[in-house]
């Protein structure tokens, strides 16, 4: 299938469990690097209401903001979530420019999708003086959004696997913003040398990845994967 990508058995981003304390992840990773968490929330009643049927019964008629998979100039465009899910959640085609691949990740309208949003469980930690917001998204395999940054947060998937690729601030990477993460990882990625490759690892469903502010990322979802982010502003 287009847009199918082998998974990278290789993790090199650090790796905790429910015995990290907030105290020791304010000190080894709040604002210094990256770390995958693994069994710190259960959110299977979440993924329970996450199924492509549950979904497109609640929210089906309901319409969503597409956002174009690329770095810096997003178009949006609106369609009802069934179409969305039953015509424009395909794999990723490689020949695609990401400014041409829309993907349906953030914008979510609250009022609408607020009662989904009750059922999940946030991770426990939180970065003072920042306020969580979420970000739901939906993709098919092969898709993902190249590098950019922000400020922190967590992602965790609950349905399928998806690849993150990160830089820390002061190493840009190098990548075409209209580019998509999966031709970046066909072509400029065989060519890093290995002091130049990012930290990266592959997220299974109910592990969360925590990113510090302004670090470089980029996602590949490896199936068809349901995912939400904690951003904290």
């Amino acid at each position: 299938l287009a847009g199918t990508v082998p998974e990278e058995p290789r993790c090199t981003v650090e790796r905790a469990d429910a015995s990290l304390t907030y105290s020791l992840f304010l000190q080894r990773f709040a604002f210094s690097r990256p770390v995958i968490l693994a069994g710190v929330t259960d959110n299977s009643a979440f993924r329970a209401l996450c199924t492509r049927e549950k979904l497109l019964a609640a929210f089906g008629p309901f319409p969503v903001r597409l956002s174009t998979a690329n770095t810096y100039s997003y178009r949006k465009v609106d369609v009802p979530f069934q179409e969305y899910v039953e015509h424009l959640l395909k794999p990723q085609d490689p020949a695609r420019l990401g400014s041409d691949t829309l993907y349906f990740f953030g914008d979510n309208n609250f009022t609408e999708w607020g009662p989904l949003f009750q059922h999940y469980v946030p991770p426990p930690f939180r970065i003072p003086g920042t306020s969580p917001a979420y970000s739901f998204g939906i993709a098919g395999s092969g898709s993902g959004v190249p590098f950019h940054w922000h400020g922190p947060g967590f992602s965790e998937v609950i349905f399928g696997r998806k690849r993150w690729f990160l830089y820390p601030p002061d190493k840009t990477p190098h990548f075409h913003p209209n580019e998509t993460t999966l031709a970046w990882l066909q072509h400029t990625y065989p060519t890093l040398p290995p002091a130049q490759r990012p930290l990266e690892c592959t997220l299974r469903p109910g592990e969360v990845l925590y990113f510090p502010d302004r670090w470089w990322h980029a996602t590949l979802n490896l199936d068809t994967s349901v995912f939400i982010s904690t951003f904290l502003g």
